[in-house]
């Protein structure tokens, strides 16, 4: 039986994400159809508002404008996450900090992190990269002149989700034809291999189709209550579980922060990011060693006094993932694959990640489900497993003691056994590119040294070649000359996006 007719229940960012991705396999395939479902009662969750530079590509991929897409989405460059607080103050310093940077320097690697074991005479990432410099002086990765979608340095955005998803809708329906209805789905009606059958909706009656994609969030209507499929909870790895959300405007001159914000507290951390017109603030804190009205008073601390000024709400968040995202016709994606806390504004990223490895092997008949579906599992459960050990790092590699939240972080049985023997190769070893085997590695070496070494992980130093060093110190030299540069020519945020919803960018 030949897949001509897919379903994707649920909007959002993760639906739109979906259809956008299915819709470029549409265009080689002019037979296949798509219809989007969405409940006009149940509002999107709305808080995932922060990127990583792969979703560059992807607008690249669907034919968005990178300049419509700043204008339409309230959207600010991000170029890193700057962790402040994540180490112990009475060691290292009230407000210390450092930058997990989306720059991922052709020359960066072992030998210049054994330069800065020997010493450590600055921040890691700031004799890596000249974009700790540009982030510190609030500047933009790229000018006016730039072309769409590139720039001096690597860059994500934050933007405004729910623009975002409307953004994404417009774009399916009006590019690839995606058929977009509004409806709740009532019943999900099963087949003698319980496989999806139909649906039952509350506005359109029943409608059959060949494959479904669930991006009904939290709810997970088909990978869960239908399917029955298992969730693989990871609480006692990444502990957080609840976050305090809140929207505070902006001044119209106030400078634009290029990079999320990300201060550790007790029994948690906060984000804090920067549109063009708002801030996004969230109190994200586990229940087990914070109870929800302190970290409303904590939230409102950090605010200056001003919460009750402003609507907040709490979010509860159960970490983890499905132990199958494929079963049967069904594939999860967004909320409904899982959910891991927004340290790493690992949300989308997944989302992006599985749209598009489905959308690159999408099946054309039934025959091919029991393979590709096999496959497709195999390297989501080694994407997800990943992404926990590497947001898990964080935390245990903290050297905080104020609370038992911390302590319990470093303890090995909160760790995964892939975590724990890294740690230890790495403690002898510099990490490199062949300890990151798979493609499938959501994070990868750069990532990785930027958090180990940013929060002073501790690696033993080796004996370097005089011609090692030689060429250590050139491309310091050079990247003084470039840093200097780069920082003087960049211009700040929020006149560069002024200009840019003014006259556009550059197309290729």
């Amino acid at each position: 039986m030949d897949i001509l007719k897919v379903a994707i229940v649920g909007g959002g960012t993760a639906g739109w994400l979906a259809a956008n991705h299915l819709g470029l396999v549409g265009v080689d395939n002019k037979q296949l159809s798509i219809t989007l479902i969405e409940s006009p009662d149940i509002p999107t969750v709305g808080v995932g508002e922060g990127t990583v530079p792969a979703i560059r590509q992807s607008l690249k991929k669907f034919g968005i404008s990178e300049a419509e897409f700043i204008t339409r989405c309230d959207a600010t460059f991000k170029q890193s996450i700057k962790f402040v607080n994540w180490l112990d103050k009475d060691s290292h310093g009230d407000n210390n900090f450092y930058h997990h940077l989306f720059d991922m320097p052709p020359v960066m690697g072992k030998e210049l992190t054994q330069k800065w074991l020997a010493n450590k005479y600055r921040a890691y990432a700031e004799n890596i990269s000249p974009q700790h410099a540009v982030c510190e002086a609030y500047k933009a990765p790229k000018n006016i002149s730039d072309v769409e979608y590139s720039g001096s340095l690597g860059y994500a955005y934050h933007l405004n989700a729910a623009k975002f998803a409307d953004l994404l809708a417009e774009n399916a329906k009006t590019r690839f034809g995606v058929n977009h209805l509004k409806a709740n789905v009532e019943q999900v009606i099963l087949g003698n291999e319980g496989e999806i059958k139909s649906l039952v909706t509350d506005s359109h009656g029943s409608l059959d189709f060949d494959f479904y994609i669930d991006c009904s969030g939290f709810a997970s209507l088909l990978i869960d209550k239908a399917l029955k499929v298992p969730f693989n909870n990871k609480a006692e790895q990444l502990f957080v579980d609840k976050a305090v959300v809140v929207q505070v405007p902006t001044l119209a001159d106030e400078k634009i922060p290029p990079f999320t914000i990300s201060t550790a507290h007790q029994a948690g951390w906060i984000w804090d990011i920067a549109l063009s017109t708002r801030r996004g603030v969230g109190f994200v804190y586990s229940s087990q060693y914070m109870d929800d009205e302190t970290a409303v008073k904590k939230l409102d601390t950090y605010l200056n006094g001003q919460l009750s000024a402003h609507q907040f709400r709490t979010i509860p968040m159960t970490v983890g993932y499905r132990a199958r995202s494929w079963e049967k016709n069904c594939v999860a994606l967004g909320l409904a694959q899982g959910f891991l806390e927004p340290l790493e504004a690992t949300s989308i990223l997944l989302t992006d990640f599985a749209a598009g490895f489905l959308a690159s092997r999408f099946p054309r008949s039934t025959q091919q489900l029991t393979s590709m579906s096999s496959r497709f599992n195999q390297v989501m459960e080694y994407a997800w497993e990943r992404v926990v050990d590497f947001i898990k790092l964080h935390y245990c590699l903290s050297d905080r003691t104020d609370s038992q939240f911390w302590i319990d972080n470093r303890d090995p049985a909160t760790m995964s056994d892939e975590l724990k023997q890294r740690l230890a190769l790495w403690h002898n070893f510099v990490p490199n590119r062949e300890d990151f085997f798979s493609k499938f590695e959501v994070f990868d070496l750069e990532n990785y040294l930027y958090v180990l070494y940013g929060m002073h992980f501790s690696t033993q130093e080796t004996t370097e070649m005089n011609a090692e060093l030689t060429e250590q110190e050139n491309y310091q030299k050079r990247l003084i000359q470039v840093t200097k540069q780069l920082v003087d020519n960049l211009p700040e945020q929020r006149p560069l996006l002024e200009k840019i919803k003014m006259y556009g960018l550059q197309t290729v």
